[in-house]
């Protein structure tokens, strides 16, 4: 799940959320009773007989089951499967310690075996998240998970299969991401960790503006956790947007945006949420911009490992984003000058945009998209880089001081 800096609403001012798809929020009732294993919300009712009773589809507009998106839908109505803590237990061998695949703020997450029955040679590679007792985050966002996911359909966003309620046991089941994250892939060191080439990291970047392109434009969802760790990868490199757990409703059409406390993470919240908890739809374009960067940099949004005045990525690379000459000098060591330059400069181009300072001048998600799409479609071949002098590249990889991998958010480690 997602960070937080300011655990309460910001300024005083009551959280709010508006629009047709429920989503969790800290007054919603919820009762969580140990000798009936029920857990009662607003939103849904499970009990250990399996059934599940849902008034989550009245919350949505009455064509959105029926209303066809590009390559995405709203379910009309969840079918998400219900584990018993004993089916997801045996799955990762009782949470064994090298099943890891990574930890957040909710807790630990596992890479899982799930059998057919009456066949243990037969199933399903899951991975499984699990509520550390001691997190600070629990309820609230694994009900989002359930109430997003559970409804919403799209080849770029994450598919959770299911999950777990029984007595404090709250768990979450995900279908398993092969190639882990583009924050591991990123940023990752070592031999086991290849650099991605240029086709692949416009690749997923057009992945991700889809799935974030789609939730715009369905029911205003904004995700507020736009960040490298979030975006997880299939055995293909096809990207798909990871935990719901901060997502929350855009505002309605008589509004501009929506008041809630602060939650995301540094270095790729927006500015204008930052500092007044007010949060548009287009602060997930500002999120998408900083990704861009890191794209083309190699370099994490923000750390305090790097030299003096370049700790925050955005701030200090935004004037070479400008120029042509200047961007090569920070673009990713890693792809060894083999990226088309126009196609890199156009990139830059559009993260700028994303970057704008107030939210009005940020592009939306779709024309995002089509401007990458664009791009991509233009086809421009990397050219093979000349030869440079020895102190050349010394200084261009001292431009480029990466910091250790420091994970802070699930799926963050390099499945196995």
């Amino acid at each position: 799940m997602g960070n937080c800096w300011p655990s309460q609403p910001h300024g005083g001012v009551t959280p709010t959320t508006t629009g047709n798809l429920s989503t969790a929020t800290a007054d919603t009732s919820q009762t969580i009773s140990s000798s009936t294993t029920s857990f009662t919300t607003s939103t849904t009712t499970t009990t250990t007989s399996g059934s599940v009773n849902s008034s989550m589809n009245s919350k949505f507009s009455v064509a959105s089951g029926d209303q066809p998106y590009p390559t995405g839908q709203i379910l009309p109505a969840s079918n998400l499967r219900i584990f018993s803590f004993a089916d997801l237990k045996a799955a990762t061998r009782n949470f064994r310690p090298d099943l890891v695949l990574g930890e957040g703020g909710f807790g630990k997450v596992f890479k899982g075996w799930l059998e057919e029955k009456g066949n243990s040679k037969s199933g399903t590679v899951i991975a499984v998240k699990k509520l550390n007792s001691e997190s600070s985050q629990g309820m609230e966002e694994w009900r989002s998970e359930i109430n997003f996911l559970g409804r919403l359909s799209h080849p770029n966003l994450v598919k959770l299969l299911g999950y777990c309620l029984e007595e404090t046991e709250l768990l979450l089941v995900y279908e398993f991401m092969r190639k882990g994250s583009l924050e591991n892939h990123l940023f990752g060191r070592g031999s086991a960790v290849q650099p991605l080439p240029w086709d692949i990291r416009l690749k997923i970047a057009i992945g991700a503006a889809r799935g974030l392109a789609f939730l715009h434009t369905s029911q205003k969802v904004i995700y507020r956790d736009f960040k490298a760790s979030n975006i997880l990868l299939d055995g293909s490199y096809n990207a798909k947007i990871s935990d719901f757990g901060l997502a929350k409703l855009g505002p309605s059409a008589s509004q501009s945006h929506v008041t809630t406390r602060v939650m995301g993470t540094f270095g790729y919240a927006a500015p204008e949420y930052v500092a007044t908890g007010h949060l548009y739809v287009k602060s997930d374009v500002y999120g998408f911009g900083v990704v861009l960067v890191e794209i083309l940099t190699g370099l994490r949004a923000l750390d305090p490992n790097r030299p003096s005045g370049q700790h925050n990525l955005t701030d200090w690379v935004k004037p070479y984003l400008h120029d042509r000459r200047k961007l090569k000098g920070v673009m990713d060591s890693r792809l060894e000058g083999k990226f088309p330059s126009k196609a890199a400069f156009r990139i830059a181009q559009l993260a700028l945009k994303c970057l704008a300072t107030e939210p009005k001048q940020r592009p939306s998600m779709k024309e995002v998209l089509e401007s990458m799409e664009r791009i991509q479609a233009a086809n421009e071949k990397p050219v093979e880089p000349k030869s440079r002098s020895t102190n050349t590249r010394q200084a261009h990889q001292a431009v480029h001081h990466r910091s250790p991998l420091k994970d802070s958010s699930y799926f963050t480690k390099l499945l196995k």
